[in-house]
């Protein structure tokens, strides 16, 4: 099973007309509502973006601004986190990395997923590398992940977002709970879950479902494909984008999620990129091995990995060829 997996996951592409996009859970709603809001609403969501807004303060290497109103394919880096509300002082590892990017010329996303414990250098802390790329918001918050992620691949990162996992409790109860075809066989946190067996989960049982990683054949890719499952099922369950319009659940969005993304750029985002959610392809970096590195278990990659990486993710972009990043250990 986890062969047949693994080959029908690598590098798929896949169309759906119900996916909506579910790189930010802000996004989504939005995308599902369309210009039906009222104005109340409207404006309820408006400001839960607004509480969400945080700047990575970082020089970005791209005028957004310009990207955004030519209509040009762009970046974000998604992280996911379920250490608790974003604002508290602990900040934790991010546990899901991946870096989307969307291109409406073409009508494609490319999802491409970093596994938590690749080995880099992270920069800015030269003592504590090598170390867990994972590490590299705890060091630096969300500026030194896109730091990191830029000088390993050699890209560009637009824009980040980042969520809180453990939000999706209050998302999921609050739409009624959900129903999901596991992606495969597991016991985690005293829950079972059956391959292909519809099964209605609660907050509780769903984020047990999405943070299963050790018993996943593909490990942390396994994890995300799980993650965005979970998150394209609530956004596609009938009746949802009812059930969460409501002040107190508004609210919680600005505890769920950060980003640099402001109101006024997702909404450009929903009209001018609305396509590029006919096919999602979706890429991990494969081949790792895994190496004790300062009394640590990392996984290092082949360099022709990083490369094949880095193409695939400037050609999504429609930039030249660059030869990879240097700061990853291989």
């Amino acid at each position: 099973m986890a062969d047949s997996r693994i080959q029908r996951d690598q590098e798929r592409h896949h169309r759906s007309h119900k996916l909506r996009n579910t790189i930010l859970i802000i996004i989504a709603v939005i995308l599902i509502g369309g210009g039906s809001f009222a104005a109340y609403k409207y404006m309820m969501l408006k400001n839960a973006a607004d509480k969400s807004y945080k700047s990575a303060g970082i020089e970005k290497e791209r005028n957004t601004d310009a990207l955004l109103r030519q209509k040009k394919p762009i970046s974000i880096l998604l992280m996911g986190t379920d250490t608790g509300e974003l604002h508290r002082s602990y900040k934790g590892r991010t546990d899901t990395m991946m870096v989307v990017t969307i291109n409406p010329k073409t009508e494609k996303t490319l999802i491409t997923s970093i596994p938590r414990d690749t080995a880099v250098n992270i920069p800015g802390y030269p003592a504590q590398s090598p170390a867990k790329i994972n590490a590299a918001y705890a060091y630096g918050s969300a500026k030194t992940s896109i730091e990191t992620v830029q000088k390993m691949l050699n890209i560009p990162i637009d824009y980040y977002a980042l969520i809180n996992m453990r939000g999706l409790v209050q998302i999921v109860d609050q739409v009624g709970g959900v129903t999901i075809s596991p992606l495969l066989t597991f016991d985690y946190e005293g829950y079972h879950f059956e391959h292909n067996q519809p099964t209605k989960m609660d907050g509780k049982k769903a984020l047990a479902y999405s943070r299963m990683r050790y018993s996943d054949p593909l490990g942390d890719f396994g994890r995300e494909q799980r993650q965005r499952q979970l998150l394209q099922t609530i956004v596609n369950k009938n009746g949802a984008v009812s059930s969460i319009m409501n002040q107190g659940f508004i609210n919680s969005l600005s505890k769920t999620t950060q980003t640099d993304l402001t109101f006024g750029d997702l909404t450009k985002i929903v009209a001018k990129y609305h396509d590029a959610r006919s096919e999602i392809q979706e890429t991990y970096l494969k081949n790792q091995t895994g190496r004790e590195i300062n009394y640590q278990e990392m996984e290092v990659t082949p360099r022709s990995e990083l490369q094949a990486a880095t193409n695939k993710i400037r050609e999504s972009l429609d930039l030249p060829y660059k030869e990879t990043g240097s700061i990853a250990i291989h």
